[in-house]
């Protein structure tokens, strides 16, 4: 992948339905150009689809948060089930470090998160946590 390949994804980013007309100007490139770019970027694998954003999927989650999760002993398996039975969780990330789990939250209120993040913590095996709330997100894949 090439300098003209990162400007053309970033192209498609910004927005997926932009014509080739519209990115060939962009990117000082002729149509057959960009389209045969991006038929190689999908056969690579490098692009794997084209998908759409709704508003309700922003407005879905208005309280979203990371909690940093800390497990004593062997007991994370089990931990990470515990998780996935909540509706609040969105995703469950092992990662290495001080932390063991970062498990991303979404709910309607403040309180929900509340109450959310003191059944985890009650978790068996659960030795320390920390959440950091998410104010805004400035750029989602």
């Amino acid at each position: 992948m090439d300098k003209m390949d990162e400007r053309l994804i970033a192209a498609l980013r910004h927005d997926g339905r932009a014509s080739l007309s519209e990115l060939a100007l962009e990117l000082n490139l002729s149509r057959t150009t960009v389209r045969s770019r991006i038929e190689r970027l999908q056969q690579r694998g490098v692009i794997l689809g084209f998908t759409v954003v709704l508003k309700e999927d922003s407005l879905r989650d208005p309280v979203r948060g990371l909690m940093m999760i800390g497990i004593e002993g062997r007991g994370t398996e089990r931990v990470i089930r515990l998780l996935h039975g909540l509706p609040e969780v969105r995703a469950v990330h092992s990662t290495n470090g001080r932390w063991d789990l970062i498990v991303e939250l979404g709910t309607e209120t403040l309180e929900a998160l509340d109450t959310a993040l003191g059944k985890i913590r009650r978790f068996d095996g659960i030795s320390t946590s920390e959440t950091s709330l998410l104010l805004s997100t400035r750029k989602a894949t």
